[in-house]
């Protein structure tokens, strides 16, 4: 099976979002569905999550207008009001303002081989099962020349990705005693800026430095020669480099020590430190230059081992719920994502998408 798949024939920010919204409106209208859903049963009413929704509009208007245009011309393809496609954007804003924490999430693994050779990552994307449908391929071009290919989900501008200019990233929740209900920029925004603007991991750190949000995530940044966990948050944002080795790995804690001592994982989701160290353990694995056997060595199914790779239980309600929706690698030298619809558990050559 195959993710869909959309190529946007303008440049123009509200023409672009207008046309993606009009070709994919029936899954916009149903990703929003299912978040309204998510947030429902996490506790949020229509009224929070409207204001929510209409606050991250205006703040993506005053860090990036053209990315509010874009949303704009989104819900306008998709006949819906812009605070609403606001709100797929900023549902991990959303998810913090309400406190919604759950057991999953996902892993990152990116290994510089050096001596010229293309740095091997993989990632596994866990989400809520009832939002399985959700994700999209899509190709944009933010300027001429310029490329963008993400892995996102329908109606959000983006999340991971790669660019023409030789930068991809890779992307991971985090939560931290500074998330905030005063919504800033969405993080999944600042991904696209980055995708859209950079071409070093230092330009995609100062772009990250830019925005003032109210939500936590990882954004590792990789290119040829070089890579970094931008780690952000309320209480700032740090640069994590790799190991001396090359390997440079995340899951759903901080790294940076300063930022560690306000974790929210440790105690909502503990298996983040189990799976980190199944992939410092299998290393050898993920350094492979073929992204089938990077995939499998992500997998993590014994009775004490944390679950890299994640299976719903039916029997808990759909914020409990946790699936790997996608494995994800970057080909930074063809500019393309390898993608694999589920977990590594069902990794062969024959599944992988290349987009």
């Amino acid at each position: 099976m195959t993710f869909p798949s959309f190529t946007s024939t303008q440049i123009d920010p509200r023409a672009r979002g207008k046309e993606l919204g009009t070709h994919r409106s029936k899954a916009i209208r149903a990703n929003l569905s299912g978040y309204t859903d998510l947030f429902t049963v996490a506790g949020a009413t229509a009224t929070q999550v409207r204001t929510w929704g209409e606050l991250a509009l205006e703040r993506t208007a005053d860090w990036a207008p053209h990315l509010a245009e874009e949303i704009a011309g989104i819900a306008g393809g998709a006949g819906l009001e812009p605070w609403q496609v606001a709100v797929v954007n900023a549902r991990t804003e959303i998810l913090a303002a309400i406190d919604a924490t759950g057991e999953g999430e996902c892993s990152t693994s990116v290994v510089l081989p050096g001596a010229g050779e293309a740095p091997r990552t993989v990632q596994t994307w866990d989400w809520h099962d009832h939002l399985r449908d959700a994700p999209m391929l899509w190709e944009l071009e933010p300027r001429p020349g310029h490329v963008v290919r993400t892995f996102t989900e329908a109606g959000a501008l983006a999340k991971i990705g790669v660019n023409t200019g030789g930068l991809g990233i890779h992307f991971n929740i985090l939560r931290h005693d500074s998330d905030t209900a005063d919504l800033g920029v969405p993080v999944h925004l600042i991904a696209r800026r980055i995708l859209d603007e950079a071409t070093t991991v230092e330009e995609a750190a100062d772009i990250a430095r830019s925005a003032t949000v109210s939500a936590s995530t990882v954004i590792t940044a990789v290119t040829s020669s070089d890579a970094a966990s931008i780690e952000i948050s309320p209480a700032g944002v740090a640069v994590i480099p790799p190991e001396p080795d090359g390997v440079l790995q995340h899951c759903n804690h901080f790294l940076d020590p300063a930022l560690a001592k306000d974790e929210r994982h440790s105690t909502d989701r503990p298996s983040t430190y189990a799976r980190f160290q199944h992939l410092r353990a299998n290393t050898e694995g993920l350094s492979s230059d073929d992204h089938t056997k990077r995939a499998l060595a992500m997998l993590s199914h014994g009775p004490e081992d944390a679950p890299v790779c994640a299976h719903p239980d039916q029997t808990l309600p759909i914020n409990q719920r946790w699936e790997t929706v996608a494995t994800i690698a970057l080909d930074l030298v063809a500019a393309r994502l390898r993608v694999h619809q589920g977990g590594p558990c069902q990794v062969t050559e024959a599944t992988w998408q290349t987009f």
